[in-house]
């Protein structure tokens, strides 16, 4: 049987109306963040707000385990490239920091003020900072908009510096929007400006990737199905390439609630972006 024909692209990337208690997680997010970061600075093991850039939204966090560090992490948030900061997701730091590595999360300037193919930049600009902070292996994931700047990284075109992309071991992107085309039939595109040439640009799976990258796709079962189709999207087109990729349908998850595995240093999402 054929998939039905999306003809609403509104509802189809709509999240917050179709969970249980979908208005409430950005404050459950705010808070867990905030205590976290308090817990972290009484701690001595947060430098807050390092710049990577002129802005003053271009601004990383990074966090330190307790014993010199294995190497990096750099989460990046999502939001439709249009919402949020670094802020409300330090709490899920917590699980690489368990393992040894040190985690960066940066916030970025946001459309409409700036475009997405900005916004890639800038991510690369972050990666490239935090990594000369940090030695050792990087590993980097993302979730929603997020999920499609660390795939991003990944590709023929990525902004990361040549000596930075070497040390890329794993990216997994959580809930990642892979071809954003379908984003220009939705009114939150009055918002994000893209255009259909910059809409190919920035889909990652229209482009090709680096060599030899290792990339997983992760979404919760539970999610719309255009976030399933797009997790499986960069999967069936990438598999021809030299690289490794695998892609996960996580059971009794959905958007909102598919990152909090990167809280918990046992599961499995965290063990897939540590290799551990």
């Amino acid at each position: 049987m054929s998939a039905s024909r999306i003809t609403d692209w509104d509802k189809a990337y709509s999240n917050t109306i179709y969970i249980p208690g979908g208005p409430d997680y950005p404050a459950k997010w705010e808070v867990a963040a905030s205590v976290f970061r308090d817990e972290m600075r009484d701690a001595g093991r947060l430098r807050e707000n390092i710049a990577y850039g002129p802005h003053p939204r271009n601004r990383y966090d990074l966090f330190l385990p307790k014993v010199a560090a294995k190497g990096l992490v750099v989460f990046v948030h999502g939001g439709f490239w249009m919402a949020f900061d670094k802020s409300a997701w330090s709490h899920l730091a917590a699980g690489p920091l368990a393992h040894g590595y040190a985690v960066a999360m940066p916030s970025y300037v946001l459309t409409p003020e700036a475009r997405v193919s900005d916004i890639t930049r800038q991510i690369g600009a972050a990666i490239n900072a935090a990594a000369r902070e940090i030695e050792g292996p990087l590993r980097i994931t993302g979730h929603s908009a997020g999920g499609h700047l660390v795939s991003r990284m990944n590709t023929a075109t990525s902004p990361l510096e040549r000596d930075v992309a070497t040390r890329l071991r794993k990216t997994v992107s959580i809930s990642g929007l892979h071809d954003l085309r379908p984003l220009l039939n939705t009114k939150m595109n009055e918002t994000l400006h893209l255009d259909l040439a910059e809409a190919r640009v920035e889909s990652v799976a229209l482009l090709e990737p680096l060599d030899e990258v290792d990339i997983t796709c992760w979404v919760g079962a539970d999610e719309r199905p255009e976030f399933l189709r797009q997790n499986r999207l960069l999967e069936n087109l990438w598999s021809s390439f030299n690289i490794e990729i695998s892609s996960v349908e996580e059971a009794g998850r959905h958007h909102f609630d598919v990152i909090e595995g990167l809280a918990d240093p046992d599961h499995r999402l965290v063990r897939t972006l540590l290799g551990v």
